[in-house]
């Protein structure tokens, strides 16, 4: 029968004397119905016993290479890459595959999806390459009617955008043939 995991720490901390009297209180309660903790007990003291009776020799001291070398070990020891953090850490956490599995699958396939979503096209004019939208007059107040200076206008306010149709509608058409279903009808008989 295992310990409860919730426990051992604890029992380990009492082993120490390092718990206060309630928390003793309560894992004593509890060590008198768990066969598993009971048995954790019994180890972690026999350790803590056997550990106590050990009998230190001052007489033995470390040599000075031995604590250069030690030091140059933990100077050229490498840390740990990202990649060997970010596993011990899953490691750790013990998570079933059955369900990170799926998890991990529908990541990939949002960020696959997201990664092929199509962008709305950009439309770069560079103004050396766009088509002059003034009249030949130059003014700035005479613009040709297009649909590109009504939205400039617009864009600008309102006011401009109304101010420019009433110019627009003031000026002097131009004269340009109309065609009618009369005259394109007249233009067969003819030819």
């Amino acid at each position: 029968m295992k310990s409860c995991a919730s426990n051992r720490k604890l029992i380990v901390w009492q082993t120490l004397n390092a718990l206060d009297e309630r928390q003793a209180r309560q894992l004593r309660e509890h060590l008198e119905t768990c066969e598993g903790c009971r048995r954790y007990q019994a180890e972690i003291s026999n350790v803590s016993a056997r550990l106590a009776a050990v009998e230190v020799n001052p007489a033995i001291h470390a040599s000075e290479s031995f604590h250069r070398n030690v030091a140059q070990r933990l100077r050229a020891a490498k840390p740990d890459s990202f990649g060997a953090i970010l596993a011990a850490f899953i490691r750790s956490c013990r998570l079933s595959w059955r369900a990170a599995a799926p998890v991990a699958v529908a990541l990939a396939l949002i960020s696959i999806i997201f990664a092929t979503w199509p962008q709305p096209a950009q439309v770069v004019i560079h103004p050396s390459a766009a088509p002059s939208a003034r009249l030949a007059s130059g003014s700035d107040n005479d613009l040709a009617p297009t649909l590109a200076n009504y939205e400039r206008a617009a864009d600008q306010s309102l006011e401009k955008f109304d101010a420019l149709l009433t110019r627009q509608s003031r000026r002097a058409r131009a004269s340009v043939p109309s065609y009618t279903a009369s005259t394109r009808g007249l233009a067969k008989e003819l030819f």
